[in-house]
């Protein structure tokens, strides 16, 4: 596992875990995770750290999805019991289109690694480095996590895309997978490993992503990054 931990980040997959429309009220501080406040800001102050404002802009798992987009590496997304748990978030609508977008799966099952996205994914497990954004830490998260894991495959979780109802759950679900041999990662830091030099062709367009986005990102990492 060790080697697994250490090795360079090759071939980029992003799964989207959940990030539904019955989540908005009620997962920790999902105003700083997916909120812009410079770019949406909401017309009445929220009366709690959650909010039911209508115009959130997703932030990590949009930085992330606009990245794959450019990159046309591999997303794979998954809502939980949709007809009861709404669909994904529409702000992600737009970056989620086009022929990377590998799966689009409704599930009962709380891990993301269902028969169908099991059947997507690459045969040698070695070649998959699984980047893993959503909701809920500690449980969806976590099962996707160990069953990539259990399958040889590499895995990222972004302390900056992941959150749960109780903030508490997100530091004993993260030290858990650290454990397990998950890297616990930044959104910032991983993209720009995935470029690896800055004379990528992606590059002026991945960077100028960064910079975009980082008034979302420095309120993320302020709150999540204390894991």
């Amino acid at each position: 596992m060790a080697a697994l931990r250490t090795t360079r980040i090759r071939n980029p997959a992003l799964f989207v875990c959940d990030i539904q429309d019955k989540f908005r009220n009620g997962i920790y501080e999902f105003s700083k995770l997916y909120i812009n406040p410079l770019i949406h800001p909401p017309i009445h102050p929220p009366a709690s750290k959650t909010t039911n404002n209508l115009n959130l802009r997703v932030s990590t798992t949009e930085k992330m999805a606009r990245a794959a987009s450019t990159l046309q590496f591999p997303v794979y997304i998954t809502t939980q019991n949709r007809s009861k748990l709404g669909n994904t978030v529409s702000e992600l609508s737009t970056h989620l289109q086009g022929p990377h977008i590998k799966a689009d799966v409704d599930k009962t099952l709380f891990s993301m690694i269902t028969p169908e996205i099991k059947a997507l994914l690459p045969s040698d497990p070695a070649a998959l480095d699984a980047i893993i954004v959503g909701i809920e830490t500690h449980i969806c998260v976590t099962q996707t996590t160990l069953d990539l894991l259990a399958k040889g495959h590499r895995v990222y979780i972004l302390v900056d895309g992941v959150s749960s109802i109780n903030k508490e759950e997100r530091k004993i679900a993260l030290d858990r997978l650290r454990d397990a041999g998950a890297i616990i990662t930044s959104s910032e830091s991983l993209l720009f490993e995935i470029l690896g030099d800055a004379k990528h062709d992606a590059f002026r367009t991945v960077s100028g992503l960064v910079k975009e986005t980082k008034g979302e990102t420095k309120g993320a990492l302020e709150v999540f990054s204390k894991i």
